[in-house]
C-alpha cells in the first residue's frame, strides 16, 4: 500500500465518520439549545432537565437514521476497505 492510497482511504473514512455522526450531533446541539433557552427563561436549574431530553432526542434520531448509518458504513467497507485488504 502506497502513501497516497493510505491517505485517501483515511480521508474517506473520516468523511464517512462525519456524515454518520452529523444527524446525532446536530440534534443534540438543537436539543441542548432549546433546553438551555427554556432553563434561562424559567430560571429552573435542574441537571436532569438537560440530560433527559437530549438523551431522548439522540435515541430517537439514532433509531430513525440507523438504516442510513448502517448502509453508509457497509458501502464504505465493501467499496473501499475490503478490496484493499483482499488485494494485498
Amino acid at each position: 500500500m502506497n502513501e497516497a492510497l493510505f491517505y485517501d482511504t483515511l480521508r474517506q473514512g473520516l468523511w464517512v465518520a462525519t456524515i454518520v455522526s452529523l444527524p446525532i450531533l446536530s440534534v443534540a446541539l438543537i436539543a441542548g439549545l432549546i433546553v438551555g433557552l427554556f432553563q434561562a427563561l424559567t430560571s429552573i436549574q435542574e441537571m436532569t432537565l438537560t440530560f433527559v431530553p437530549k438523551l431522548a432526542a439522540i435515541v430517537g434520531v439514532f433509531w430513525i437514521t440507523m438504516g442510513f448509518m448502517t448502509e453508509t458504513l457497509v458501502s464504505y467497507f465493501q467499496n473501499t476497505l475490503i478490496p484493499i485488504i483482499a488485494g494485498g
